[in-house]
């Protein structure tokens, strides 16, 4: 199981709409996408323009080659792009240990 972690920051002013936009986003395209295990959409307390959305991937390749060069990645953007104050810091992870 891959952690991919998103860090997005949404221009001013525009944190509702993003958050519409994003929950439309993980639930129509996401269940399209080969792969995927789960999502998490959090919205930073501190920083209201900052959030950090994870996605819980089968393998690297179904995030970075099936879903990012596909089809649906074009539909994605659709729904979350205009948002967007800059691009999101996108990295993946590999778990080391959790709780029981």
């Amino acid at each position: 199981m891959i952690l991919e972690i998103a860090d997005i920051r949404v221009n001013p002013g525009q944190e509702a709409a993003f958050e519409e936009a994003i929950q439309r986003a993980v639930k129509t395209v996401l269940p399209k996408a080969k792969g995927v295990h789960g999502y998490k959409v959090n919205k930073c307390i501190e920083n209201p323009q900052r959030f950090i959305l994870q996605i819980f991937w089968e393998t690297l390749e179904d995030h970075t080659v099936g879903f990012r060069q596909g089809p649906l990645f074009a539909e994605w953007r659709g729904f979350i792009g205009p948002y967007f104050a800059g691009p999101p810091l996108v990295e993946h992870f590999t778990l080391v240990t959790k709780s029981e």
